[in-house]
């Protein structure tokens, strides 16, 4: 219990900061999205996968 298996856990880690980032890149150049961008910030930042998943799915809005 007390070794922690980064072989499981590091690329679930690593993709969760790709999403995180790419969904930011995404929302800074989003003219507009459902629902304030601040809150997509903070969605992003701490709703690990899901917040992200969310957003590419939901927050989203196109021309």
């Amino acid at each position: 219990m007390d070794e922690i298996k980064w072989g499981l856990i590091g690329p679930l880690l690593a993709l969760q900061v790709l999403l995180a980032v790419i969904g930011l890149i995404s929302l800074s150049k989003a003219e507009r999205t459902r629902g304030p961008k601040w809150l997509w910030v903070i969605i992003l930042i701490f709703g690990n996968l899901l917040g992200s998943v969310a957003y590419f799915t939901v927050g989203r809005k196109d021309n």
